[in-house]
Order: C-alpha cells, then sequence, then structure tokens
C-alpha cells in the first residue's frame, strides 16, 4: 500500500560545488562544471511527484552566484526562497581519478556553514529535510542537534563527508568520524558507502548496524558502487518516512533491544562503467525521494541504483539532467 504524499516541500540542505573532473584515462578529458549538490536536485526533480517542491538550503560565494543562475533556474519547481549569496570563495573541488572506484579529490573555498538559527528559517515550512554532506561543514554537531529537535519532518542524511578530513593543500583524506554516534542519532535515515561504514566500524567491537540502529535511526543505507546497496533496519520498524518521529533514544533503544537486524542487499542488473562523480548524491536522492512518495524501501533502492547506474554513463549535472529527461519521454 503506498502512504507517500504527492504534494510538499523537500529540503535539500547541502553545498554547490565547481568541480574539475580527471578521469583515469587523460588528464586532457578533464571536465569542469556544477556537482556537490546539483547532482542531488537534479536527481530529487527528477523523481519526486509533479506536486513537490524543491527547497535548496545552499549557500553560494559571491564569486559564483551569477554563474549558479542559469543551473538554477533549469530545475523544475525550485523554491529559491532558502538560498544565500555569501561574501567567501565558492568551494571548488578537484576530483582526480587513479581507478573508477580510487581518487585524489582536493578542496578550495570556504562557503560557510549554516547556524542553528539561519537553519530553523531556513527550513521552516519544509515537509522533509536531506542533508548531504559535499564539504562537511555545512552544519555542526550542534546545529544538527538542533534541527533534530526542532524539525518536524523525516530527515535524511548522507554523512559522506563528515568522514574526509581536510590537509594543508586541501587534499581530502579518509578519517573516523568522532562523535559519529551524536551524529547518527540527529536523523532518522543515514547513508553511507561501504568504505565510510567500515571506518564506523573500525570504533565498534562488535555488530556496528545494530550500533547505528540503536541511536534511533530506522534505516542505514551502505553504497556499494558497482554492487549495488544494503539496507538495514530492525525487524518491524516502521518504514514509512511519515511514521519516523522522534522517540527518544533510550525508549527506543529499550523497546528494540531484542528486535532483530533485518540486513538487505539490493543488486544492480548490470555493472556499468564511466564516471563515478555524484553516484552517491543521486542514489541518496532518489532513495529519499521515493519513500516520501510511498514507494517502500526495496523498491525506493532498486530505483536509486537504476538512477545512480545511469549517472555513471554521464559526464557531468547537464548531461544527466538531459538523461533524466530522455527518461521521462519514454
Amino acid at each position: 500500500m503506498r502512504s507517500g504524499r504527492q504534494r510538499g516541500t523537500l529540503g535539500i540542505v547541502g553545498t554547490l560545488v565547481w568541480d574539475r573532473i580527471v578521469p583515469n584515462a587523460s588528464p586532457f578529458d578533464a571536465l569542469e562544471g556544477w556537482g556537490g549538490i546539483a547532482y542531488a536536485l537534479v536527481a530529487a526533480a527528477a523523481v519526486l511527484p509533479c506536486g513537490w517542491t524543491l527547497r535548496p538550503l545552499i549557500k553560494i560565494g559571491d564569486d559564483f552566484a551569477e554563474r549558479a543562475r542559469p543551473l538554477l533556474r533549469s530545475l523544475p519547481r525550485l523554491d529559491s526562497s532558502s538560498m544565500l549569496t555569501v561574501p567567501a570563495p565558492n568551494n571548488r573541488v578537484e576530483l582526480r581519478y587513479h581507478s573508477d572506484a580510487d581518487r585524489t579529490e582536493r578542496l578550495s573555498g570556504g562557503v560557510p556553514g549554516w547556524s542553528p538559527v539561519e537553519l530553523r528559517r531556513a527550513s521552516t515550512g519544509c515537509d522533509a529535510l536531506l542533508v548531504n554532506f559535499i564539504s562537511g561543514h555545512e552544519l555542526s554537531l550542534t546545529a544538527a542537534e538542533e534541527l533534530r529537535t526542532g524539525f518536524p519532518g523525516p530527515m535524511y542524511a548522507d554523512l559522506h563527508s563528515l568522514f574526509l578530513g581536510v590537509e594543508s593543500d586541501g587534499t581530502r583524506v579518509p578519517r573516523a568520524l568522532d562523535e559519529w554516534r551524536r551524529w547518527c542519532a540527529c536523523f532518522d535515515a543515514v547513508q553511507m558507502n561501504e568504505a565510510e561504514f567500515a571506518l564506523l566500524a573500525s570504533s565498534v567491537p562488535d555488530a556496528p548496524e545494530r550500533e547505528v540502529l540503536g541511536t534511533g535511526v530506522r534505516l542505514l543505507a551502505i553504497t556499494r558502487g558497482r554492487r549495488g546497496a544494503t539496507y538495514v533496519t530492525f525487524d518491524g520498524e516502521v518504514v514509512d518516512p511519515y511514521q519516523w518521529r522522534r522517540r527518544s533514544t533510550d525508549s527506543r533503544s529499550s523497546s528494540m533491544a531484542g528486535a532483530r537486524v533485518v540486513t538487505r542487499d539490493v543488486r544492480l542488473p548490470a555493472a556499468r562503467r564511466g564516471d563515478p562523480t555524484g553516484c552517491g548524491d543521486v542514489w541518496g536522492a532518489v532513495m529519499f525521494a521515493r519513500l516520501l512518495a510511498g514507494d517502500g524501501v526495496r523498491r525506493s533502492a532498486e530505483e536509486a541504483n537504476r538512477l545512480a547506474a545511469l549517472n555513471v554513463e554521464q559526464r557531468g549535472v547537464e548531461r544527466l539532467m538531459e538523461a533524466f529527461a530522455s527518461e521521462e519521454q519514454l
């Protein structure tokens, strides 16, 4: 039974990044264009019911604000009321691939994160929130906890860049996530890739999936590249996001103490090669958007797999928009 809504406002927190993508094959095939939260915006716009509005909660550096306008104007159903131009250099990232899965990432720019007061104002009127940690600095742990307390709707987070530190030259390096339990407790559903989950699991002596769910998370999603994805819930857990309302961590942990952890793999029908940039962002946006529309967990994950695989065959956000538009015409 579908329990989704056909209209509402999805707020998407993240950072709009100017990417330079250097493929493994040849540095002369480098591509520059918009990235970061742009992938999630394009994907959500493609799969949400037509009655939904997208509201990006993003800050754009004043040096790139004019350049961003054509992209943002091209997105359907966009509510720009929570987009701010700030006096700072916009975030830029060079992604240099050494293989399909291995890359070096170098960050520059300095768009600031959101304060609790700013987030409260920007998210007012949203029915659901997708928080995608692109820079890792979109909001502090304190701001996330205050958002958790004050926002009444379902919240889904891709924790990706919280697992990345920054060296003095801007190179991003994997790191363990301090206070990961507090971070997870801020959201109803959390997403990470398998390398990030391995970093988290390295600090947990046993049953890391149960430990994550024990923070109050209703759904854990782990993306696995060409092998698809895995989702994890407690047996009997509510998977309708509109029922994901918070209980205290203590009471929920007690009620689920004896529950069985359910793990399900969702495989890709066929592995594809190409440019994997933005696949995790596409996957999370599609997963949450289809959950909101009432598709259920497995069907939403299958659609997320399919469209993330489609993204691999494109190069850049503009090509992805064209591919999604072609899908709609079929």
